[in-house]
C-alpha cells in the first residue's frame, strides 16, 4: 500500500496505521481560573467549553492517556496511548499500543507518535519501514484532520474541537481520579470549530468537516474547578470507504500531571522514510 494523499477517514487510518480502522477515545486536561456558578445555564456551559483550549495553553503542558474504540462486524477494537503534550508549542509524544490481530496471534510493537502542528510522525510503523526511520504524514492531506488517523486524538485538537460546541448541558458533579469535576454533555460542530480556531489551525478542521459522515460530534467533557479540561470523549462517524457504511468511533482523552516536562524533537529529514508502505 502506498501512502495516499487524499481519501476518506477510513482510508486515512488504513494508510497511517496500516493495520485496522480504529475507533478513538481521548481525554483532555488544562489549567485556568475558578468558575463561580457550579450549575451554569446552557449558554454559560457553551461559553465555558469554548474556553477550554485557551485554558490548556495557559496550563502549559500535561501528561495524557488516550483510547480509541470502534465496533465493526461484531468486533470491538481498542487502541491505547500514553504520553505528554506541550499546549503552547503544540508538540506531543505518545506511545500507541495496537491490539492483537483478529486471530490473536500477532503482537504489534508499540508505535511512537510525535504530534506537531502540521504533521504526524510515527516510528515502529512496520509494513516495510526500517526500524530506525520515521513515517511523516502531512495533516493537510488527511480527510479527518488527524482526529482519528493516528489511533489517538491530538490532545489540543480534542480541546479545540469544543470551540465548535453548539449546545451543551450541565449533567452534574463527578469524581475523576480523586478530583472533583463538572460533567458537561453536548454536541460540537467541526465546521464551527474550524471558524473559531486561529487561522493557522483551521485547515485540519476544515478537512475533517468534509471527511466525516457528519460534522456533528457528540461529546462528554469533564472540567475541574480551575476550568481545566480533565477528560473529553468524542463520538465520531465516518463512511467506510469499501462498504460505504457509517462507522462509529469513540475517542477519549484524559489529561493529568499538569506542568510535566515535555521534550519533543522532530526527526531530521534524513531520518524520515521516503519509500512506499507495504500493505499489512
Amino acid at each position: 500500500m502506498v501512502v495516499r494523499q487524499h481519501g476518506r477517514v477510513g482510508a486515512a487510518i488504513a494508510v497511517t496505521l496500516g493495520l485496522l480502522v480504529c475507533g478513538a477515545s481521548v481525554t483532555g486536561c488544562a489549567g485556568g481560573g475558578a468558575v463561580a456558578d457550579d450549575a451554569p445555564s446552557g449558554t454559560d456551559a457553551v461559553r465555558e467549553l469554548h474556553r477550554v483550549a485557551g485554558v490548556l495553553v495557559r496550563a502549559g503542558s500535561s501528561r495524557t492517556r488516550t483510547s480509541m474504540e470502534m465496533a465493526t462486524g461484531g468486533t470491538r477494537v481498542t487502541i491505547h496511548g500514553e504520553g505528554v503534550y506541550d499546549y503552547r508549542a503544540r508538540l506531543g509524544r505518545l506511545t500507541v499500543l495496537l491490539p492483537r490481530d483478529p486471530a490473536g496471534t500477532e503482537e504489534h510493537r508499540p508505535i511512537t507518535e510525535l504530534l506537531s502542528p502540521g504533521a504526524l510522525f510515527m516510528k515502529n510503523r512496520g509494513a516495510g519501514v526500517p526500524a530506525d526511520k520515521w513515517v511523516r504524514v502531512d495533516l493537510a492531506t488527511l480527510s479527518d484532520g488527524n482526529l482519528v488517523t493516528g489511533g489517538a486524538t491530538d490532545p489540543y485538537a480534542a480541546a479545540a474541537l469544543l470551540r465548535g460546541a453548539r449546545s451543551a448541558q450541565y449533567v452534574g458533579r463527578a469524581e475523576l481520579e480523586g478530583t472533583s469535576v463538572r460533567h458537561f454533555r453536548g454536541v460540537a460542530d467541526i465546521g464551527l470549530a474550524a471558524q473559531s480556531v486561529p487561522a493557522v489551525e483551521q485547515e485540519p478542521f476544515r478537512a475533517a468537516a468534509k471527511g466525516f459522515a457528519t460534522a456533528e460530534v457528540p461529546f462528554d467533557a469533564y472540567i475541574d474547578d480551575q476550568g481545566r479540561l480533565r477528560k473529553v470523549r468524542h463520538r465520531f462517524s465516518f463512511v467506510n470507504g469499501r462498504q460505504r457504511t457509517t462507522v462509529a468511533v469513540a475517542s477519549t482523552t484524559l489529561l493529568y500531571g499538569f506542568g510535566a516536562p515535555v521534550d519533543v524533537r522532530l526527526p531530521a529529514s534524513r531520518d524520515i522514510f521516503a519509500g512506499k508502505i507495504a500493505e499489512q
